[in-house]
Order: C-alpha cells, then sequence, then structure tokens
C-alpha cells in the first residue's frame, strides 16, 4: 500500500520564469522555488498550465525542473507535468523527471486531435512507463484540453499501478466524487473552489494562483482540517474576489500575477511569453489593489 501523505496538502502551479529578455531564468526559478517553500506549502506542480509549459522547448522544461529539484532537496513534494503533444517527448521528459528523483509526472491528453480513449491510454502508459518507478498523475483540464476523462477511461488507467489519482481541473465538484469513487485520489484544480473540493474529498489542492497568495489557501486547508467551515468560506469568496481580479487586466493573469507577486516584496520572474499578453501600464493600479488586499487578508487569516 503506497503512503500518499506527501500529496496532501497545498501545491502551487510554479511559474514561468523569465530574464529581462525572455529567456528561462534559471536563478528566478531558483528564487521561486525558495520563496513559495518558505511559505510552507506542501509541494509544488512543475511544467503545467501555469508554467506556460505548451510555449517551452523540451529544453527549457528540463531547465526549470533540474532548477526546482535542486532547491527543494526533499524538502517539498514535487510533482513535474511532462506531457508534450506527442509520445516520444512526453517520453522524454518523464524518464528526465525520474532521474532528477521527482515523487509523482503528471501529463494531460493530447491536444487539438480528438483521440479515442484507447488512443489516450495509450499516450498516458506509454509515458508513465518512461518513468517506471515514479507515480502518475492523470490531469483532466477538458475546457482547455479538449478532452474529458471519463469513467471508463480512468478505471483502464488504474490498471497502471504507477496511476495514483487525477489532477481535477474540470468545473463540476461531482467529478471529484466520481473519480474518488472510482478509487483515485484526487487534487482540486479550479482555485475557486478548493473549499467545495475538499468538501468532496479531493486530498488537496494544485492551484495557479495559489503562489500569489499562499498563505490564504494554507489557510483554508488548515480551517478545513480544524472544521471550521464558515470560516473557511469567507477565506474561500475572499480569494475567488481576488482571483476575479486579477483576471480583469488587460495583460494576461500570469502577468498580473507577477506583478502582484513583485509588488509583494516576492521574487521578479519576468513577464509572460508570446502570445500571452504581456502587463500594461494601465494594469498597474490593479496589481497594486491585488496586492493591498491580499495583504489584508493574510492579516486577518494567519
Amino acid at each position: 500500500m503506497k503512503d500518499l501523505t506527501k500529496y496532501q496538502g497545498i501545491f502551487p502551479a510554479f511559474y514561468a520564469c523569465y530574464d529581462d529578455a525572455g529567456a528561462i531564468s534559471p536563478e528566478r526559478v531558483r528564487a521561486l522555488a525558495e520563496y513559495l517553500i518558505g511559505k510552507g506549502v506542501k509541494g509544488m506542480y512543475v511544467g503545467g498550465s501555469s508554467g506556460e509549459c505548451i510555449y517551452h522547448s523540451v529544453a527549457e522544461r528540463k531547465t526549470v525542473l533540474e532548477n526546482v529539484m535542486a532547491v527543494a532537496k526533499g524538502r517539498a513534494t514535487i510533482i513535474a507535468h511532462v506531457a508534450c503533444n506527442n509520445t516520444a517527448d512526453s517520453a522524454l521528459l518523464a524518464a528526465h523527471a525520474e532521474s532528477l528523483g521527482v515523487d509523482a509526472i503528471a501529463a494531460i491528453p493530447p491536444i487539438y486531435f480528438h483521440l479515442p480513449d484507447r488512443a489516450v491510454a495509450k499516450y498516458w502508459n506509454d509515458t508513465s512507463a518512461a518513468a517506471p518507478n515514479t507515480d502518475f498523475v492523470i490531469y483532466n483540464i477538458p475546457q482547455l484540453a479538449g478532452v474529458a476523462l471519463n469513467g471508463g477511461l480512468l478505471r483502464k488507467m488504474l490498471e497502471n499501478p504507477r496511476v495514483i489519482g487525477v489532477k481535477n481541473s474540470s468545473m463540476p465538484v461531482q467529478d471529484i466524487e466520481m473519480w474518488r469513487d472510482e478509487g483515485a485520489v484526487v487534487f482540486n484544480g479550479p482555485d475557486e473552489q478548493l473549499l467545495s473540493g475538499l468538501a468532496a474529498g479531493a486530498i488537496g489542492g494544485i492551484g495557479g494562483t495559489y503562489g500569489a497568495m499562499p498563505e490564504l489557501f494554507l489557510a483554508i486547508y488548515r480551517l478545513f482540517g480544524e472544521g471550521k467551515i464558515a470560516e473557511a468560506r469567507e477565506n474561500q469568496d475572499a480569494c475567488c474576489h481576488v482571483i476575479y481580479r486579477m483576471c480583469a487586466g488587460q495583460g494576461n493573469m500570469y502577468a498580473v500575477i507577477k506583478g502582484v507577486l513583485r509588488e509583494n516584496g516576492g521574487p521578479d520572474c519576468g513577464g509572460v511569453r508570446a502570445p500571452l499578453y504581456e502587463l500594461q501600464p494601465d494594469d498597474a493600479p490593479l496589481v497594486r489593489e491585488c496586492t493591498g488586499t491580499i495583504r489584508e487578508l493574510i492579516e486577518k487569516y494567519r
């Protein structure tokens, strides 16, 4: 029986870190990893949507993970998202992740072509086979991948002993209950419903806005565990309103988040990679507003 306690808790989805010329910055990757570990998170989810992975080369993705692992050194659980839009590159990244000692790898299904379940299962199993000693997490995000996990496909995947569960970023909380009922552990994906996901049986949360306000999501997780549901709900509502505001800029949400991090004394992660839209001068008041709100909430829920 596997010990899954290392997956219980809050996992910020790691942001892409660029230098001033727009190249991956190993120094900034290490600074962000140290910053998040210092906040007390359980682990980090590296190379996913928040990491702008679909705009990175295989070599860049290796560089990011290598530098996260150089900092983590057993102090945090690391889940490496290794999916590319072809099996060969995905397997290459899976093998590389295992060589670095990550705790788990994860993968979305291939995007664009709508593959049948048997092809998706083969892709995931072939990727997993390249890391034979590493746990595997299915990443279900149908609104972006265009492919939705279903019970039959999950049951087929659970025949693979390395498959432990699902990072579930579909919006229906019912999906968490369904995947859990099939025997999978589930990470809540949508940040706006962490509390609901935990109530539905999620083992923890992986979120793209966690890095901007880790203290608040750690508080939701703690308050839920203490049975203080009303207080946790109030905190969740407050986080949702911050998220809505961070999505309201002219620049991409991750550009706003990186601005908030800088404004809040966190590491400089640079900008975002085109075609994502950079932070605009008119976004400055929004960044200050979100930063101020987060500071106030941290004081309230610390």
